[in-house]
């Protein structure tokens, strides 16, 4: 039979466990590189879901600046999301963290016609990792 000490080391040992394995979950999140470069990736922390299931992008920043925005894989039906990628990602390279915040709350883009779903969750990850890269830069 254990003891209460053996107990309660092995609760604490398992607490610390826990601990660490969600400060490695939170480091997939945002990432630093070493040209300056911060990644955010919405995978874990918006869950928008477009026609399908999830829109999770990777947002990177640098010096202010959204410099662009890119697709991870997705469950959407590729031809409408081809097109989401080709006209709405391009509309944040190179903006300021500001500009990009404005345009990510706009409601009357669509990335392209029939897409309507995940445009709009695109629009939310996106939205998602600025404000992650905002509290956590």
């Amino acid at each position: 039979m254990l003891s209460i000490r053996k107990c309660i080391k092995r609760g604490a040992a398992t607490t610390l466990l826990l601990l660490a394995a969600i400060t490695i979950q939170a480091d997939n999140v945002m990432k630093r590189h070493a040209d300056g470069t911060c990644s955010v990736n919405t995978r874990t922390i918006c869950k928008a879901r477009g026609y399908r299931k999830g829109t999770p992008v990777e947002v990177y920043f640098k010096n202010g600046k959204v410099l662009k925005v890119v697709a991870l894989k997705n469950e959407e039906t590729v031809p409408y999301f081809a097109r989401i990628k080709k006209f709405l990602l391009p509309l944040y390279n190179n903006l300021k963290v500001s500009k990009a915040k404005k345009l990510a709350e706009r409601t009357d883009i669509d990335g392209c016609t029939g897409a309507t779903f995940s445009t709009k969750a695109v629009q939310k990850n996106i939205q998602t990792a600025i404000g992650y890269y905002e509290k956590n830069k």
